[in-house]
């Protein structure tokens, strides 16, 4: 693809619809970040394990972040070339025939659909489901969902014209197009993987059909262009090309520029996500690693997921510092600084205390949805400190799980990038480098999934030759934390950290179906 010869006048716009709100970022075209903004909407939990978003806020919010963003940089929108989509992924947006929203959108960490997961896999069989799709059918993916509104609510699914993921319903709101990428379709369990298209025989299985579901391309597509109503309502100009974009942890690998095999991030948002890049399509064979199409094309990825990282400690905030935060406030500092800070005085391994981070089930590598948050080993002798440190502590075990799955598929980890809320934590830094005993770095800029999307708007509107040569421009890496001293203490209580999940499991299946009564 030949690259236009653009000014830095020329600028890029990247939008990423997440599940706590919308953010835009715009660059330049040397990938400069000028400047960021973003718009929060709520999430609904009407059942304990579910999680539903309106799709009109996703809309709203998204429209108000770019006009925020735009405002704030004092650029001219005639500018803007390109823009770029990405967000969560799996959530399943369901359309009717005039294009509006039947229902909630039933979102990737909704744990509701573990019958529809076992019904879906029994139809097709386990070793042709991995064949086909790279991936066990889960219950934060898309297609169980679909099965789920089937029998639980057969009224909607009659009406069902369109099946859109978060990002793509954002599209079709200011392009009137319906497209998404293959990054997105991977984690829907209707996708074959391997050869990057739907797969006819996941769509009949899940009670799916062709019809309803976009047209899928790569990531620096260009897939529509700014309809009218889409230009009046964020200030663009009608017509700059969207690109396809990718799912949000896609995204957020270019943005860090992870691309080639030994690349790997680590990603701590609302979930924590560790991500190796791959040049040839691999499957951990028990499905315990997604297997994705990756954001570049003809590259794939591998990816770990923990449900609960960062909103782990969003809980621990929220149910047991309310001191803290008034503190915060009224010194006017963030509250996870005052939360944080006298965990660093907490000694490693937290004097025999332990954190299972599983509050929303969980994932990677263990995909049960039953799956519960506990603290182990409390004594009188243990402080608010300890509590803290210890939460800290357990993310970081859970996400060495899914570097150690990759270690045991061969992957080569040469570089680890940490990002997300939580990689702005020099504490929670050091952790992750002392419990995966290998140094760290950020990359720069951080501005996450929204840059990533911004880079493939570029590749898109040829402002960058390839996404490639586009991470080489916009992307650095800065050293972050080396291990430590401690790095032998935490070795010592992974090994226990991993006896945890065993020994608790049977309770959790009990608690489960209590909830379910």
């Amino acid at each position: 693809m030949a690259s236009t010869a653009l000014t830095d006048d020329a600028y890029l716009i990247g939008l990423d619809v997440g599940t706590t709100g919308a953010k835009a970022v715009l660059i330049n075209s040397t990938g400069r970040v000028l400047g960021e903004a973003t718009r929060e909407y709520p999430l609904s939990t009407p059942r304990p394990n579910w999680s539903e978003q309106d799709p009109a806020d996703w809309h709203v919010a998204s429209v108000g972040a770019i006009r925020d963003v735009l405002a704030g940089a004092e650029i001219d929108p005639r500018h803007v070339v390109a823009l770029g989509l990405t967000g969560q992924m799996h959530g399943a947006t369901l359309l009717d025939a005039d294009g509006a929203p039947l229902r909630p959108a039933i979102l990737w960490n909704d744990q509701r659909t573990a019958a529809q997961c076992d019904e879906i896999t029994r139809r097709v069989g386990a070793e042709r489901v991995m064949r086909l799709t790279g991936n066990p059918v889960l219950t934060g993916f898309t297609a169980p969902k679909v099965l789920w509104v089937r029998e639980h609510e057969p009224e909607i699914y009659s009406r069902i014209a369109s099946l859109l993921l978060p990002k793509d319903y954002v599209r079709f709101c200011l392009t009137g197009a319906r497209f998404s990428d293959v990054t997105d379709a991977s984690g829907a369990s209707l996708f074959d993987v391997a050869q990057r298209r739907w797969s006819d025989e996941m769509l009949e299985a899940a009670g799916v059909r062709r019809e309803w579901l976009p047209e899928v391309t790569e990531s620096p597509v260009v897939s529509a262009r700014l309809s009218a109503d889409g230009g009046r309502a964020t200030g663009l100009l009608a017509g700059i090309p969207v690109v396809a974009g990718a799912g949000d942890q896609a995204a957020q690998a270019i943005g860090a520029g992870i691309l080639s095999e030994g690349a790997v991030s680590v990603t701590i948002g609302t979930s924590g996500v560790v991500f190796a890049a791959c040049d040839e399509y691999r499957v951990e064979p028990h499905g315990k690693l997604h297997a994705f199409c990756h954001a570049a094309p003809g590259k794939w990825h591998l990816m770990g997921v923990m449900l609960s990282a960062g909103g782990s400690l969003r809980w621990y905030r929220d149910c047991l510092c309310a001191a803290e935060q008034a503190e915060a406030a009224a010194a006017n500092i963030d509250a996870y600084e005052r939360i944080l800070a006298p965990a660093s005085a907490a000694p490693a391994g937290c004097e025999g205390l332990l954190f299972l981070p599983y509050l929303t089930g969980e994932r990677t590598p263990h995909a049960d949805p039953d799956a519960r948050g506990a603290f182990v080993g409390l004594t009188l002798r243990h402080t608010k400190a300890h509590l803290t440190r210890a939460v800290l502590e357990g993310v970081a075990f859970g996400l060495r799980d899914s570097l150690e799955l990759m270690r045991g598929l061969g992957t080569r980890i040469e570089s680890l990038r940490v990002s997300g809320g939580g990689a702005r934590s020099a504490l929670w830094r050091q952790i992750l480098a002392d419990v995966f005993d290998h140094a760290l770095e950020t990359p720069s800029p951080n501005q996450g999934a929204a840059f990533g999307a911004a880079l493939l708007a570029g590749v898109g509107a040829r402002v960058f030759e390839s996404v490639e040569a586009a991470c080489r421009r916009a992307v650095r890496a800065t050293p972050a934390a080396t291990p430590g001293r401690d790095a032998a203490t935490y070795a010592r209580v992974y090994e226990r950290f991993c006896a945890l999940y065993p020994a608790l499991a049977a309770e959790f299946r009990a608690y489960g179906a209590a909830s379910c009564e």
